[in-house]
């Protein structure tokens, strides 16, 4: 292709880098690719439109192949018998999977595929070693997860869990005059209750990684880490609302709007659906009996109001178009709706969307490459103590991490008072044999334990090892943020 870097199969590759082959350049191709090259990564992205390979060649420190993923002469062209990962991320289901066999045919690459067909998840399951699978991902399932929690909170913008669900960090904004408004954080236990930590805080664009001198003001979005059973407590005590979601009506009829109406459904929420498109109504009606299927325009101010919007209990904005989505969410908010979430897919103009009160922001895009990121930093470990969770807060600025402690962890048995981290580093949460320990300076590190790191993102760490100050400097591959703890 003319004037682009195309791959070179005798190119070395460099030995501390992964070797990673992305097929599909969309949406989630180009985040996913776009995360990985600024993590130090060899990426080569294989698309048919060559107008999409322009601007990634355009954009960002990536090669190129033109052509069909699934054919085994591109991957060759690619070189995938000598990657260590491929993803196939195109929009067809069965064009990831049949990408996915023919790298295990050539080599013996990770692979993982995007596939979002409902319809398919139990095959998965029951074909994943004979597909040659390393891992499945389906964008729209995890970002109706991620809506169906955030339901079932209200007061929380966002929830990210850890420990197999035991731990959570939620997300909340402080509203003038409440109980946490001028407060010191080494006063937080006696406000709110419970034993939590507050992680991280994002003011005025800035992220924070805050010690106990540390004094909150309104306007600041606190990211609260807490046992997950301790969440009804945190909320009574700290005065948030405590508004019950019984109904929600959800505007346009997506996959995602499907698996979101499933799992609400299932706990007993009435469910509404707007959908533009007649065959898609008549689809929905079918899979979901129990739901209300509407046809009509979601963005259109008469079917919504006809339809009660101002007295639902939440609203939730799935369309495939972001603007429609701000313009019914912004005008959910407007009419006082309890709850209100968006899907967006340009995450970049998250500033611009907060201003228009947009707050509660689902990305499955982001989601998707959350979860890769964290299974390839987990390949890239040699030593046991990788990433099981990973999960990015304050637009990015900030990450958590949790790690498993392993024969190789240095200082286990030794109190965090004894033990010296590197800067930006906060211990947030240390789970042992189910049991959440929201640490002290008394508090250790044991055997198996896992452990929730909380840190600025303009460093990489892939092992426990790495967050403490007699352990290796992890690469610095982002800007800086503005942590406030040493």
């Amino acid at each position: 292709m003319t004037g682009m870097r195309t791959w070179n199969p005798q190119l070395e590759w460099e030995a501390q880098r992964m070797k990673i082959v992305i097929v599909g350049d969309g949406k989630v191709g180009y985040n996913l690719t776009k995360q990985l090259s600024k993590e130090g990564h060899d990426i080569v992205v294989i698309d048919s439109n060559k107008d999409v390979l322009q601007e990634s060649v355009e954009t960002l420190d990536v090669m190129v192949v033109h052509g069909n993923g699934a054919s085994l002469k591109v991957q060759k062209q690619a070189n995938v018998a000598n990657c260590d990962l491929l993803i196939a991320a195109t929009s067809a289901d069965e064009l990831n999977m049949l990408c996915c066999i023919v790298a295990r045919k050539l080599g013996d690459a990770h692979t993982i595929a995007r596939v979002r067909n409902p319809e398919y998840a139990e095959q998965l399951i029951f074909l994943k070693e004979e597909l040659g699978l390393s891992l499945t991902i389906n964008p729209e399932l995890a970002a109706a997860r991620e809506t169906f929690k955030l339901l079932q909170f209200p007061s929380f913008l966002r929830r990210d869990s850890f420990a197999k669900g035991k731990v959570e960090i939620v997300e909340l904004i402080l509203r003038e005059g409440g109980l946490l408004d001028g407060q010191k954080l080494s006063e937080l236990y006696k406000i709110a209750k419970v034993n939590v930590l507050v992680c991280a805080v994002e003011r005025e664009g800035k992220a924070y990684i805050p010690d106990g001198n540390f004094c909150l003001q309104k306007k600041d979005k606190i990211y609260v880490t807490a046992p997950s059973h301790e969440l009804t407590s945190l909320i009574k005590h700290l005065g948030l609302v405590t508004h019950k979601v019984r109904d929600v009506m959800i505007i346009g009829g997506s996959r995602i709007a499907y698996y979101l109406a499933m799992s609400l459904l299932g706990a007993g929420v009435a469910v509404k659906i707007i959908e533009q498109r007649r065959e898609r109504c008549l689809e929905l009606a079918e899979m979901l009996p129990k739901a209300t299927i509407i046809h009509g325009a979601g963005a259109n101010q008469e079917v919504l109001l006809e339809e009660g919007i101002r007295e639902t209990d939440a609203v939730v904005t799935l369309t495939d178009m972001d603007e429609e989505n701000l313009i019914v969410s912004m005008y959910a908010n407007h009419l006082g709706v309890p709850k209100v979430v968006t899907k967006i897919n340009r995450t970049e103009y998250t500033e611009v969307f907060r201003d228009k009160g947009i707050d509660c922001v689902i990305s499955p895009k982001q989601i998707t490459a959350n979860d890769i990121v964290r299974y390839v930093r987990a390949m890239q470990n040699t030593s046991g103590g990788s990433v099981l969770t990973l999960h990015r807060l304050v637009d990015d600025m900030v990450e958590a991490l949790e790690f498993r402690a392993n024969a190789t962890t240095r200082h286990l048995g030794e109190t965090l008072a004894q033990i010296q981290l590197k800067k930006g580093i906060l211990i947030a949460c240390i789970t042992r044999y189910g049991k959440v320990i929201i640490p002290r300076g008394n508090d250790t590190i044991e055997l198996n334990d896992t452990v929730v790191v909380v840190t600025t993102s303009d460093r990489l760490y892939k092992d426990l090892n790495d967050i403490f100050l007699d352990g290796p400097v992890p690469a610095n591959t982002y800007g800086t943020t503005d942590p406030n703890r040493s």
